[in-house]
């Protein structure tokens, strides 16, 4: 990949991990530093979660995950296509907003109970768009069904001089029930463990700057045909897989997941989110999503920069010993998705190593916890 002679890495759209993650560390010791206040609601945190994509408790003999996250800018991209598609997308985007936030909390064996929206605006406006505000909602529900949750609620403020005039910042929470002895945090990771890739839909909601950018660069913008026939911006807002369903089924086979991972920011190199020092050495590739093929050529980046920021058409891990291998697969197509026993865990140094294209991510490009 990596044609274009005018290179255009992720940091350089805007979003530098390398300037983000620091501050996220930080923000984790000084929250841990507040657990005690649990134990006056006769709760006790499981320390272990601090630097996993969901918060973990214990309450009573039960555990039960929380989880915060917002849709970054692929709304933009909804925005523009409106005056080419002649619909909001809207519908999609309340997917991807839901995603984001399911597929972080399921990672740790909870399933989702309650979501709660958080719908900023920048002025008031927004709002008496009928068809955008209802498709949003629309989607929204729809969303909340797939992942089995009730919509518990939410915030709407109008943020005129935070937010530019009609946009909408997109976020929300779960709070997610562990079923006993279900919970996973990697401390059963284990030499000779496959790593089960199940797809992506697209690009998912993340890396959406850089690929505003490329469209910024393009005669035709995000109605440039791709060479599968559809529109840039079209394929952009494909919407991201709920893998809710997936992880239900995992849990109701009894299946021994030794850890998860929804794979987002920091692309492949999430796979070795877990603390343990292992080495994790991928031998399949899945197909490149038509889109993220494009952004690669247009934005001139070489294979390490784009699978050390997107999911490259792999959108969710699954951690096995080898005996669960052929249930983990099986019950990813029971729910439509396709899935590929794509490598192994050894013990090593903590490394990320994709053998099919001779890249390595070491481990301390991967500064997510304290």
């Amino acid at each position: 990949m990596g044609t274009n002679n005018k290179k255009l890495t992720y940091s350089q759209s805007g979003v530098d991990y390398g300037s983000i993650d620091p501050v996220k560390v930080s923000a984790q010791q000084a929250a841990a530093a507040t657990a005690d206040n649990l134990t006056s609601f006769g709760m006790q945190e499981v320390a272990a979660s601090r630097g996993e994509s969901a918060y973990v408790w214990q309450e009573g003999d039960g555990h039960r995950a929380l989880v915060v996250e917002g849709l970054g800018t692929k709304n933009l991209v909804a925005d523009a296509m409106r005056t080419i598609g002649n619909r909001t997308y809207y519908d999609q985007i309340a997917q991807d907003t839901v995603a984001m936030i399911v597929n972080d909390l399921i990672v740790v064996g909870a399933l989702p109970n309650v979501i709660n929206a958080y719908f900023a605006i920048g002025d008031s406006n927004w709002m008496n768009d009928q068809e955008r505000s209802g498709d949003l909602v629309k989607g929204w529900k729809a969303a909340c069904d797939l992942a089995g949750a009730t919509w518990g609620g939410g915030e709407t403020p109008a943020l005129k001089g935070i937010i530019n005039p009609d946009t909408i910042d997109l976020a929300g929470s779960a709070i997610g029930s562990i079923a006993p002895g279900k919970l996973v945090l990697g401390e059963k990771l284990s030499d000779g463990d496959h790593i089960i890739l199940v797809e992506s839909s697209g690009i998912h909601a993340n890396g959406l700057t850089l690929a505003r950018s490329i469209a910024d660069t393009l005669p035709d913008g995000f109605a440039t045909k791709l060479s599968n026939g559809r529109m840039y911006g079209e394929a952009l807002l494909s919407p991201t897989h709920i893998y809710v369903p997936f992880v239900r089924a995992l849990l109701e086979k009894n299946i021994d997941i030794h850890y998860m991972v929804n794979v987002t920011g920091h692309g492949w190199r999430k796979l070795m989110r877990a603390t343990q020092p292992f080495t994790y050495t991928m031998t399949t590739v899945p197909p490149v999503p038509v889109e993220l093929d494009y952004i690669a050529k247009q934005a001139g980046a070489d294979n390490k920069e784009m699978y050390g920021n997107f999911n490259m058409g792999a959108g969710f891990a699954v951690y096995v010993p080898a005996e669960g291998v052929e249930a983990a697969l099986s019950s990813a197509q029971e729910v439509g998705l396709q899935a590929w026993d794509a490598g192994t865990v050894s013990t090593g140094p903590k490394k990320v190593v994709i053998k099919p294209l001779n890249i390595t991510f070491e481990g301390d490009s991967l500064g997510v916890r304290s």
